[in-house]
């Protein structure tokens, strides 16, 4: 890495409110909140709306969605196919 450009990289912790979940991890985000981690160490906080802790998709709360359905909708609308 050429010198003098990028931002400093260093220990951040990620928090979601919403799920009361946090994690350290390494990044170039800054904030100038500070929370103190459980090694007792004082780290910058950046909050995040969202985390594995609270998407949906992570916590087994995703809706499935009816293909089945909007195929045969989309055939009884348009037409079956044809034959070919």
């Amino acid at each position: 890495m050429q010198p003098g450009i990028h931002p400093p990289y260093g220990p951040v912790v990620f928090r979601d409110r919403a799920a009361n979940f946090a994690f350290l991890t390494r990044s170039t985000a800054t904030s100038d909140k500070t929370v103190e981690w459980e090694d007792g160490n004082t780290y910058p906080v950046v909050d995040v709306e969202i985390s594995s802790a609270s998407h949906p998709f992570y916590t087994g709360t995703a809706r499935v969605l009816d293909t089945a359905g909007r195929v045969e909708r989309f055939e009884r609308r348009y037409g079956g196919r044809g034959d070919r």
